[in-house]
């Protein structure tokens, strides 16, 4: 079983680089882009079944860790749901910044649509740090000790 932890670690550092990498040039490009949330759901869930993984191994004695890696193997988690309610507050913040009191219904389609694309670029960059933090906490985890 330890062979598998190491395994979905390193799925761990590879699922949110590419994450990471792929929204950034979205990003960049002001491309909001629909791959980008598959790829860091899919991220986000080998984040899960990682630190499940090693939760089981630390219960059934099969692995004590040092405390710096049982930090670094449960920080990503703590990063996954920090960076999706800081999402939220991106997403409301650009809201918040409406001219007229914030009513979106009283603005015509197109004004709507750019309002929808500022929105999403917003939170992507936020989730997009989030994907990259990981990876640095999964690399300090992997190769810290």
């Amino acid at each position: 079983m330890t062979e598998v932890h190491a395994v979905v670690g390193i799925a761990v550092i590879a699922a949110n680089a590419l994450a990471g990498a792929w929204s950034g040039v979205a990003w960049l490009r002001r491309s909001p882009s629909i791959a980008f949330w598959y790829l860091l759901r899919v991220a986000q869930g080998v984040v899960v079944v990682q630190v499940a993984i090693g939760l089981a191994l630390i219960l059934t004695g099969r692995e004590s860790p040092d405390e710096l890696h049982f930090v670094y193997g449960i920080a990503p988690l703590v990063v996954s749901l920090v960076s999706e309610g800081m999402r939220v507050g991106a997403a409301q913040r650009e809201l918040d910044e409406l001219e007229g009191g914030g009513d979106l219904e009283a603005l015509d389609r197109a004004e709507q649509a750019q309002i929808a694309r500022r929105v999403v670029r917003r939170e992507m960059g936020v989730m997009t740090v989030g994907a990259l933090l990981i990876v640095t906490l999964a690399l300090r985890a992997a190769f810290g000790t």
